[in-house]
């Protein structure tokens, strides 16, 4: 055979070997191991071939271990801490705090209506100008409350006994 011939035969299996089909016989293992003897370049260039299969299948990119059992684990863990710690926020406003913000928001918003410049822009709008700034209200504290609700879950299920 010739050294393309040899080195094509030894290409094609190593690729057969990885989709886990049959090795290479023993008569062409035998074949290709005596041109391996008598021609060096052949030899140097198999064994170069070998040595870079080995590095990219064991040192180039190392197995990467099971992630399963680790996730897991940090799973458990948390649901652990979090029994045990319950994770608080700091820095976030006390339910004073909001009541506070949420009664300061109420009494500006109502006494948007009581402003000198108010009323020279429902007179020119007239009373369709009054929907928008109704809609606008509604939405500020509905969504105010909305948040104070569900950042405050806990504490009021606690305090009402839900």
């Amino acid at each position: 055979m010739s050294c393309a011939k040899i080195l094509d035969t030894v290409y094609e299996y190593y690729g057969r070997e990885l989709r886990g089909e049959t090795s290479m016989p023993l008569l062409l293992r035998i074949q290709v191991g005596l041109h391996l003897l008598v021609c060096p370049d052949c030899a140097q260039e198999v064994e170069r071939f070998e040595v870079c299969r080995d590095i990219l299948r064991y040192d180039f990119l190392p197995p990467s271990p099971p992630l399963e059992d680790s996730i897991m684990a940090m799973i458990a863990e948390e649901e652990n801490s979090e029994t045990e710690n319950p994770v608080t926020i700091p820095g976030g406003l006390s339910t004073r705090g909001w009541v506070i913000a949420g009664i300061i928001m109420l009494v500006s918003l109502a006494t948007a209506f009581i402003g000198l410049d108010f009323n020279k822009v429902a007179l020119a709008a007239g009373m369709s100008f009054l929907v928008p700034v109704g809609i606008t209200i509604g939405i500020a504290l509905t969504g105010y409350g909305a948040l104070f609700i569900g950042s405050h879950l806990k504490e009021l299920r606690e305090r009402f006994g839900l």
